[in-house]
């Protein structure tokens, strides 16, 4: 889905106010249910009306407020989304879910028409295949109606009233404890159990997983201002010790996790990938290799499912589709693995990635703002990437941390069918803190590289596309910032040649847009705007100092060598012709339709030699690693990442 412009005003770089506060205007209707509350001051009246809210409803329900809190945090960081459903149909800051209303029955893969393998040794697999709907709903994907029933309030008043909805949460986690034999206690350390139940899983594994979370927001504390301008604050108590024996009279069942590759501190289980043969010598899903001992893994690739889980999971269990290694589901962030880390998933359409890299896939679309991922998504996803990182020596960056939409071409011919996801509204800086590894800046004010950092949630630029009319998306905060051709938001966006059309503000096309924890080198100054060079040409983007979206940083870049006009770039890093043994057809070494001009300069991210997986029969008695003397600089080149051979540049450092 490729949107256009359809509105002249606001301009495409046009930033929106954030959304005003919420009214909470039903909260009224809450009294009598909550009990009699003070009259709320000015301050409850505006940004602390949330905080407020939440007081009323542990007072209503018997819960501890800091559970309470904890457990909404962990749904929705307390955002309201403004009534909006999660991908999992999820309402509020209780993340409570009426999948009635809200679920969507989509195509995996829907954008783009990239070759998941993206192999030129093979044909090309493009296989299609729909979602199928879900003809009976877990628990996990229905709480709103029972919260309903518990509190008596209207269905949609808990999904579009954030008092209301915290109130339904409330009165869930009161009536685990109540099933569970437990009394209404006041110290958080006895509502473990409720808070495993609350999670919706049905597994020992997972709702424990979910449980520790809560207690971890518990330990540590949070405060933070929502989508909607209210400030709330949740207490540390890092002494805190939780009941965990109560887990153990939940009722879960118990979900064997000898095969799988993830650490102890999330909820895994096996759901293999199909390696079958079928057909005219065809077989799927996936190639066997042996990863690390026979090629390293370098990159981690993050992907939005386009689906929901039950109908992804269907996906990636048939032979004669595509593949990747994990994926994580929206409600309690549970995580399935299906392919093997020493094996190659087709999920990254440029070949020289997938034998390189870990593909993760998270419940989500990348065209629907506000059907937003969870914490507990983000937070799952982020200690399996700690975790892959540490195992395989993985930096913890973005030139090896992926987005499915920074993965170039392979050649000239897919740069337009390659895929966008996660797309402008995945959290990438929330997302490097829950790594360990914010954005920081690490140069001086005048530093001649920059790391893309804008405020998620005030960064709003407009897209168009999110629905089949081409109409502006909902305001939603983002971690793109839109680049244009000088220092002017009337000034034309920057074109992409690859692309073969011209730039827009749709929210697939990544033409014009920089993403957070990108670098660049800088190129020009002018007021609060800064050029970067980028796809070979000066790209600015407004940068104001009380405002900033980018920080000072220090690194290396390339530049061409002297004497050379130009240097080619490349969407892959193959070995030279002379590298292939016998027995191995040599695969084209080509250039994409972009150059690195003299006098330009691109961070680099990495140095590797010419690598090819050879795997294109079902027995691997024929699959050879081929690695060449050619060294290549992996480089941010434009909103994907490119390569360039290290014998046409010359490496600097950028000064800080």
């Amino acid at each position: 889905m490729r949107g256009s412009a359809t509105d002249p005003t606001p301009t495409p770089g046009h930033r929106h106010l954030r959304r005003s506060v919420g009214t909470l205007a039903s909260a009224a209707l809450l009294l009598p249910l909550l009990g009699a509350a003070p009259a709320p001051s000015a301050t409850d009246s505006s940004a602390g009306r949330l905080q407020h809210a939440f007081a009323d409803a542990a007072a209503r329900y018997h819960v501890p407020r800091s559970v309470l809190l904890a457990v909404s945090y962990l749904q929705s960081r307390w955002d309201s989304h403004a009534g909006a459903p999660s991908v999992t149909g999820g309402y509020g800051p209780m993340h409570l879910t009426d999948a009635r209303t809200a679920l969507a029955t989509t195509e995996h893969l829907a954008e783009g028409t990239e070759d998941a393998r993206g192999d030129s040794a093979r044909p090309a697999l493009h296989r299609h295949i729909k979602v199928p709907g879900n003809s009976a709903l877990p628990a996990r994907l229905r709480t709103l109606p029972r919260a309903a029933e518990l509190t008596g309030l209207p269905a949609a008043e808990l999904r579009t009233d954030p008092a209301a909805n915290i109130a339904g949460g409330a009165a869930l986690l009161a009536a685990a404890q109540k099933e569970l034999g437990e009394p209404a206690s006041a110290d958080p350390a006895d509502w473990y159990g409720a808070v495993a139940r609350f999670s919706g899983a049905d597994d020992t594994a997972t709702a424990r997983a979910y449980a520790n979370d809560v207690y971890d927001v518990l330990r540590t504390g949070e405060r933070r201002t929502t989508d909607d301008g209210q400030r709330v604050s949740l207490a540390a108590r890092p002494h805190l010790l939780a009941d965990t024996a109560q887990l153990r009279r939940a009722g879960l069942r118990t979900v064997a996790a000898d095969d799988v590759e993830c650490p102890n501190s999330v909820s895994c289980e096996w759901i293999p990938a199909p390696y079958s043969e079928f057909g005219d010598n065809d077989y799927g899903n996936h190639d066997l290799g042996d990863r690390p001992d026979s090629q390293s893994i370098k990159y981690i690739v993050i992907h939005d499912t386009e689906g929901t889980w039950d109908g992804v999971l269907n996906l990636v269990q048939d032979p004669t589709y595509v593949s990747w290694n994990y994926t994580i589901r929206s409600t309690d962030g549970l995580i399935a693995q299906h392919v093997k880390a020493k094996d190659v998933a087709w999920h990254a359409g440029n070949w020289y990635i997938n034998a390189k890299s870990v593909g993760i896939e998270h419940e989500g679309f990348l065209a629907a703002p506000d059907a937003w991922y969870t914490e507990a998504m983000y937070r799952s996803s982020a200690r399996l990437v700690k975790y892959l990182s540490r195992k395989y020596g993985i930096p913890l960056d973005r030139q090896h941390i992926l987005g499915h939409d920074t993965v170039p071409g392979p050649t000239a011919s897919t740069i337009p069918g390659m895929h966008t996801d996660p797309g402008p509204y995945w959290d990438w800086r929330h997302y490097f803190q829950l790594l360990g590894h914010p954005f920081r800046a690490t140069g001086g004010k005048y530093s001649d590289m920059v790391t893309i950092r804008p405020d998620y949630a005030d960064n709003e630029p407009v897209y168009t596309g999110c629905t089949t009319k081409g109409e502006p998306c909902a305001v939603h905060g983002s971690s793109e910032v839109r680049l244009y051709s000088d220092h002017d938001e009337n000034a034309p966006l920057i074109k992409d040649i690859g692309l073969k059309t011209d730039p827009t503000d749709g929210v697939n096309d990544l033409s014009s847009r920089v993403s957070t924890g990108q670098q660049y080198a800088v190129a020009d100054r002018w007021g609060d705007w800064t050029a970067i060079w980028y796809l070979g040409q000066k790209a600015w983007f407004e940068n104001p100092a009380g405002q900033p979206t980018a920080v000072p940083a220090a690194g290396l870049v390339v530049t061409p060598k002297d004497g050379l006009a130009s240097v080619p770039v490349y969407g892959r890093a193959y070995p030279e012709k002379e590298a292939y043994p016998a027995g191995v057809p040599a695969q084209s070494v080509v250039a994409l339709p972009y150059t690195l001009p003299a006098g330009q300069k691109y961070v680099v991210g990495d140095v590797v030699p010419g690598e090819y997986y050879y795997a294109v029969t079902f027995t691997t008695d024929s699959h050879r690693v081929v690695v060449g003397k050619d060294l290549y600089f992996e480089i941010q080149y434009g909103h994907r990442v490119a390569f360039v051979r290290a014998a046409d540049v010359r490496l600097e450092g950028a000064a800080g």
